[in-house]
């Protein structure tokens, strides 16, 4: 295990980024559906459904709302049937995309994707054909103040974690998917709820934008989180910190 990390991942996460409660947890509620349809509609036996939970639980999704999620699927409720997809490409400058979206219709989402794709410069390719460069990693964040670093490398280590990185205001807790469920809840049982969880596509290396790319490349990340569809959208790209202050500026 190492301590930290060269490259900080660059992920944009609907959720994080949505402003309008309702919008966030209509994205808990279809991802609470999808698991509870993918196994028994019970998270002590479903744990793709407990995880969801967890999340919507971290964005202070009600309860209520997340039961009535539940007990839609169990009483048989005549509801839209989503199901995942993944969605490759790249972005300005060569930059590697993958947009993972929950659809229930795949014709009206890729037409979504591949036109704000096509629109800024970018073009969708075949799946798989940039997911190699990218690792698939389980990570549980807990924010700085829940443990040091030494205690914290040491409670991942004994539940099975690959990687502590412990950045100015968290502790990112590095896992292989398939321990994924093991790791969070031995951490959840020793520090509680952490602050994010999730399955992530960390890049193995990073690409530099200029000014003008990067104005581009977060446009097209703004327009594909417009999508309802659209969960999540990594890439594989950095931006120097006088480039971002530009383009945050105002």
């Amino acid at each position: 295990m190492a301590g930290h990390s060269q490259f900080k991942n660059i992920m944009h996460r609907k959720g994080a980024q949505d402003k309008k409660r309702a919008k966030i947890f209509a994205r808990h509620t279809r991802e609470i559906m999808v698991a509870a349809r993918s196994g028994l509609p019970d998270p002590e036996q479903n744990s793709a459904l407990r995880n969801a939970i967890m999340a919507a639980r971290v964005a202070n999704m009600p309860k209520d709302n997340i039961d009535r999620a539940i007990k839609r699927v169990a009483g048989g409720e005549e509801v839209a049937n989503y199901e995942d997809v993944r969605y490759e490409g790249y972005g300005p400058g060569g930059v590697a995309v993958i947009v993972e979206a929950s659809t229930d219709n795949r014709n009206r989402t890729a037409s979504e994707v591949r036109a704000a794709f096509s629109k800024l410069g970018g073009a969708l390719a075949e799946t798989g054909s940039v997911s190699f460069m990218f690792d698939r990693v389980g990570v549980i964040t807990y924010p700085l103040e829940t443990a040091d670093a030494d205690s914290m490398f040491e409670a991942a280590a004994e539940a099975g974690a690959d990687n502590v990185e412990t950045l100015d205001e968290q502790h990112d807790i590095i896992c292989n998917p398939d321990d994924f469920a093991t790791v969070r809840d031995a951490l959840n049982e020793r520090f509680g709820t952490p602050s994010e969880l999730g399955l992530q596509w960390r890049p193995q290396n990073t690409i530099s934008l200029t000014e003008d790319q990067a104005s581009t490349m977060l446009k097209l990340i703004d327009v594909l989180d417009e999508s309802d569809d659209v969960q999540n959208v990594s890439a594989n790209f950095e931006i120097d910190d006088e480039i971002m202050a530009k383009l945050t500026a105002g």
